[in-house]
């Protein structure tokens, strides 16, 4: 999600899609057997940046050149906003999925990674959210149906990359 974050000053702003993302997120996503990965971003010419970058590895030379990366790279599909997301999943599935946001920071009720991982196990229908820049906005964070406690290194630093964070948490999530 690239909207609405805040950054450093605490401003709402929407945030720069980055290459490094779009590739190690995608194969994140297909090494633990996640069914879509949604790009949101409300700004045309970041979509269009997006479209262009996967589609040479979907479609162009890429395609040829790296396999691997074309099968994870197909499981992007580029959104204006967390709606137009969550309408993708109620037509493929019929249900409505739950949001479950992510954040480095405290937010109660907070959702366990144990909690969480039943549920996907018992049923489907979850939306998992991860915010770039300096995380969701808080007003975004209250209206999710789940916030997912933070990761918790073993120093007080805790600024990870979103890339970082979602194979981590994939990691724990689905292994």
């Amino acid at each position: 999600m690239h909207y609405p974050v805040v950054n450093r000053n605490g401003t709402i702003i929407t945030s720069a899609v980055t290459n490094l993302d779009i590739h190690d997120m995608s194969r994140a996503a297909k090494t633990y057997g996640v069914n879509s990965f949604y790009i949101v971003t409300p700004l045309a010419d970041q979509q269009q940046l997006v479209g262009k970058i996967t589609s040479h590895w979907t479609k162009g030379v890429g395609a040829e050149y790296n396999p691997l990366r074309r099968k994870a790279l197909e499981l992007i599909k580029i959104k204006s906003s967390l709606n137009e997301a969550a309408e993708d999943i109620y037509k493929k599935d019929g249900l409505a999925p739950k949001i479950v946001v992510t954040s480095s920071k405290n937010f109660e009720p907070q959702l366990s990674m144990d909690n969480f991982r039943k549920m996907l196990q018992n049923s489907g229908g979850y939306l998992l959210l991860f915010g770039t820049a300096w995380g969701f906005t808080e007003e975004f964070i209250g209206a999710a149906d789940y916030r997912l406690e933070p990761l918790k290194g073993c120093t007080g630093y805790n600024h990870l990359s979103v890339r970082s964070a979602a194979a981590i948490i994939l990691d724990r999530l689905l292994s």
